[in-house]
């Protein structure tokens, strides 16, 4: 894997000063593992705070993006999110659409996805899961 990228309840566990996860964040950027923020997932997380007025954790928001910066949406994670999609419809099973973007961006990119909802995206193939939040 080429590094990880940040699901948006593990934004919001940063964001609401939650040791785990920064530590764990911290420990990875420390030995110059990438860590991203996919475009989905700061939209999600935006969207929240600014609605919310939280301007304290918008700023905070800011400086995660500065280590942990928003990766590109490109032609081929919404193609990635197409084939999930239909993969996923074939066998009956749903899935949230942010949630197929961002599990999409993850293939697209060969990133490992940190979540702490790893049931949202267990039934897409292939993508690579841990939980930081449960990490000591």
């Amino acid at each position: 894997m080429n590094g990880f990228a940040l699901d948006s309840n593990i934004i919001s566990f940063y964001l609401k000063d939650n040791e785990t996860v920064r530590r764990n964040i911290d420990q990875k950027l420390q030995v110059e593992v990438k860590v991203y923020t996919p475009p989905f997932a700061y939209y999600e997380v935006k969207r929240g705070l600014v609605a919310a007025n939280a301007t304290r954790r918008l700023r905070s928001f800011d400086d995660l993006l500065q280590r942990c910066p928003r990766g590109e949406a490109t032609n081929a994670v919404f193609d990635a999110a197409v084939d999930i999609h239909v993969a996923l419809k074939t066998k009956g099973r749903i899935c949230d659409d942010m949630d197929i973007l961002i599990a999409a961006f993850c293939q697209t990119y060969g990133l490992t996805l940190v979540t702490n909802n790893t049931r949202h995206f267990e039934n897409i193939p292939g993508l690579a899961l841990v939980d930081w939040s449960a990490i000591n």
